[in-house]
This record gives C-alpha cells, structure tokens and sequence, in this order.
C-alpha cells in the first residue's frame, strides 16, 4: 500500500488486543492454562471451521475456566504489552488521532494489564464478564442483533465511532479481525488476518510487531525529519 501524507485529525486508529499489542494471545491461554477440562477444544476447532460463532464459542469455553479474581490478577499481571505500544498510542495521541481497542476478550483482562504497563486513556470496546467464586461468567454487551457470529460487534464500533470523512485504521491478526478490517481505509495484518487479505487479493500492510507499524506511522505522516530520527531511534533501542 502507498504512502500518503495523513492528516491525523482525522483519523480513527483501531487496535485488536490479543497478539496484536501483546506478543502471543493472553485469552486462549487462560482459558487452556484454567480449564478444568479439554472440552474448550472442541468449540475452538468449531469456531475455526466456522461452524459456531465466537459469542458462542466463549461461551462455552469460559464454562470450563475455573479461577477466582485474584489468581486471574496474578497472571494478568506478568503480561507484558508490545514494547512499542505507549510510544506509538502517545504518537498518535499527539497528532490529533481517536483511538480504540477492539476485541474479543474481556474488558477485566484488558483493563488489568494496561493498567500494569502504565497505559491510559484509550477507548475500549470489549466483552465483559463476572466472578462467581472461582467460577467466570462472560457477558457479551456489544453484539447486533442480525449477526449472531461475532460476540463484540467490531464493525458496528468503527460505524459508530468513524463517520464520514475520517480515515479508518484497523490493526490485527486473527478471524474476528477480518470483518471490521474489510471495513477500514487502511488495514495492518498478520496471522489469520493476512492470510485471508492474500487469499482475496485486498490490499493490507504486513507488519510482525507495532514497531513496522510505528515506522509506518512516521514515514505517513510525514513528520520532520529530526523528530523522525528521535522516534524511530527510539524504536530500534525496544
């Protein structure tokens, strides 16, 4: 995809969670790290196939988590977020763009672990959930009504969050990124993501971690050329 000077104003950037700012996928590691049993296998392999829907899928799956909040906490609180992430979410901060989390997890893990790395005041658009002694109970706020596959809605958020004249920015790896990345102006993908953009011929930006979207970010901006060199000096020492 060529570059283009963007005029961040107005801009929405939009982040998937799980191994997108994190290195490896923080929910499907709970959920077999916790499971009382394999059974969140077979609803994973259906939900590859797409046979079921992720709302349906999680449901299931958390049946078998078995947990309470504090040794939840404990384990939310090694997980490191991509080196990269403060750096480039402060960037655009500072440029006038909106930003957003969209994901398919829930909100207690995500909340939890920006808080560890020192990350605030980014929108969240998640799933929720409960504690019920060592029991987890998902709750799914954001679904639409004529879709019964996506538990969070992802689409219906850059819908309402990116009207018209703004440019759409959609960041993320896996199937539940595919929907609201085909409708994004712009698309960065790995994993599950990139795979199915290569396999339908749509345009997209491979990146490997945040810091080759990072880079993008200052070369499409067209920022200065000093403040470039700090930035991207900054990012090679990650």
């Amino acid at each position: 995809m060529a570059k283009a000077t963007l005029d961040f104003s107005k801009c929405n950037v939009y982040f998937d969670f799980d191994n997108t700012m994190t290195p490896f996928d923080v929910l499907d590691d709970i959920i077999e790290k916790f499971s009382i049993n394999r059974d969140w296998v077979v609803f994973e392999n259906a939900w590859q196939k797409g046979e079921i829907g992720s709302r349906e899928c999680l449901k299931w799956q958390m049946r078998s988590v078995r947990a309470t909040k504090p040794k939840l906490s404990r384990y939310l609180d090694k997980v490191q977020l991509d080196p990269n992430f403060a750096d480039l979410l402060g960037f655009l901060k500072r440029r006038g763009a909106e930003t957003a989390i969209l994901s398919d997890s829930f909100s207690f893990f995500i909340e939890r672990i920006l808080r560890k790395n020192g990350v605030h005041g980014i929108k969240l658009y998640s799933n929720s959930l409960r504690f019920s002694k060592n029991k987890v109970i998902p709750t799914f706020p954001h679904t639409y009504k004529s879709c019964s596959h996506c538990a969070n809605c992802k689409k219906l958020h850059i819908f309402k969050l990116g009207g018209r004249g703004r440019t759409n920015i959609y960041i993320g790896d896996g199937l539940s990124d595919i929907c609201p990345a085909e409708h994004s102006d712009i698309v960065f993908a790995k994993g599950s993501l990139q795979a199915h953009f290569a396999k339908t011929k749509k345009e997209f930006i491979p990146f490997d971690n945040l810091s080759d979207v990072y880079r993008w970010f200052l070369e499409a901006g067209n920022v200065y050329k000093a403040e470039a060199e700090q930035e991207l000096v900054a990012i090679k020492r990650k």
